[in-house]
């Protein structure tokens, strides 16, 4: 058993509560469950409950055994001496406060529905690819579609930590923040720690300096990832490697390993050689890209800015010194620049709507993703299997989350799907 199951019935009263009472028999009323607490402290904060003839205003711990009070040390913690009432499955041992008053237990082991119980063990042991198959539908369509909307609010709230962390240790420049985070973006999963790590070490700054200069623009691009270390036979390589020279010893620059990027079991096209080659177009094809992000109302506004091609020797060629025999125009694809808006510029919309108190630009950032065709992967097709059919990138995202932070931990009894499951019982 876990304790989100307990928790769940206490918030929701899914239990019995018939002639309830403490284990040492005091009558119990409750009037307010409390809110729950996602941070550290007792599990439900500000409850109201009426033991014997005395209401209570304070916090509710739950445990599955009482026993795990001393197990999680909360006696040793100040900010459990307001409990006001331990619920638990089993009381195997009391519990006592500080001050040697023993704190009053209400049990739930025999509150508890049989079918309610029976369905969480079916679900906490199930071996699918989500615990409630052959249950998901038996939710209303209305409960699964508002659970998904907030599913995609908390996507973006998960991201904002990371994010706002960035912004903070770039002392709250956008432009620079923003640069950074499109950098990640550019990685495509495979590449995105070496590029995260190229964005730190070369800041927006230092490249704007060159705006104007594509192939000084290049030389500290591929300089810096480590990519000019090296011996060429091409001319074009060699002058790059010539500049960076100076540049590296103008700007005090040091280079990354060029082991930290990843070639193999890579279409040529994803190789981070002609992603850096895009990014080092877009930064000379445009300034102030973040303020011109922020301003777009549509999502081909967001398309046409990030459409670049690289300069002409990558034409033909995928790494230095190696060409190809034909030529073609290597550009940032749609498939791509979707892929850094869903990730990149949404929670990036997102955070500064949070920051700025400003909902219009969090709003803008859930419609960009509506705009978008819904992606397609491995989860996504598996969620089209049992029924569901996302109409945009909004929704995949969602599911996404669903499947990521609540199927696969099986957080059931947190999830407005196995609520409604329960409550059908």
């Amino acid at each position: 058993m876990k304790e989100e199951f307990l928790h769940y019935l206490w918030r929701l009263r899914r239990f019995d509560l018939k002639e309830m009472k403490t284990t040492e028999g005091e009558s119990i009323s409750i009037i307010s469950t409390g809110i729950l607490n996602h941070d550290g402290g007792p599990d439900f904060m500000d409850a109201r409950i009426r033991i014997g003839d005395t209401l209570w205003a304070g916090n509710v711990e739950i445990h599955i055994n009482a026993s795990d009070w001393s197990l999680h040390s909360h006696q040793k913690n100040r900010a459990y001496d307001n409990v006001i009432l331990h619920v638990v499955y089993e009381e195997d041992r009391p519990v006592f406060h500080p001050t040697g008053e023993r704190i009053p237990c209400l049990e739930l082991r025999r509150r508890i529905k049989p079918r309610v119980f029976k369905m969480y063990e079916k679900l906490m042991s199930s071996e699918k690819w989500i615990p409630c198959q052959f249950h998901f539908h038996e939710a209303p369509e209305i409960t699964r579609k508002l659970w998904l909307d907030r599913l995609m609010v908390e996507r973006l709230e998960n991201r904002y930590e990371t994010i706002a962390a960035i912004l903070e240790s770039n002392k709250n420049n956008w432009e620079e923040t923003f640069y950074q985070c499109l950098a990640h973006g550019f990685g495509l999963k495979v590449n995105t720690e070496p590029f995260e790590q190229l964005a730190r070490n070369l800041p927006l700054l230092t490249l704007s300096k060159h705006r104007s200069q594509l192939f000084q623009i290049e030389a500290l691009l591929f300089g810096q990832a480590g990519f000019l270390g090296f011996d060429f036979a091409e001319d074009y390589p060699n002058k790059l490697k010539k500049e960076y020279s100076f540049l590296k010893e103008k700007y005090d620059l040091t280079p990354m390993s060029s082991a930290s990027w990843k070639f193999l079991r890579m279409r040529p096209a994803n190789f981070p050689s002609i992603r850096i080659a895009q990014l080092a177009m877009l930064i000379f094809q445009t300034t102030h890209l973040f303020s011109k992000i922020m301003a777009a109302s549509k999502v081909e506004e967001i398309e046409n800015a990030l459409t670049v091609y690289t300069s002409s020797y990558w034409e033909s060629h995928y790494v230095f010194d190696k060409p190809t025999e034909m030529k073609r125009r290597k550009g940032l694809g749609k498939p791509a620049i979707q892929l850094i808006i869903i990730n990149i510029i949404a929670p990036l919309l997102f955070l500064y709507g949070k920051q700025k108190a400003d909902e219009k630009y969090k709003e803008k950032a859930f419609k960009l993703l509506e705009q978008i065709k819904p992606e397609q992967n491995k989860i996504i097709r598996q969620w089209q299997e049992l029924g569901m059919k996302p109409e945009s990138a909004y929704q995949t995202q969602a599911l996404l989350q669903l499947k990521n932070k609540y199927c696969d931990a099986k957080r059931c009894a947190d999830c407005a799907i196995g609520n409604a499951i329960f409550g059908n019982l």
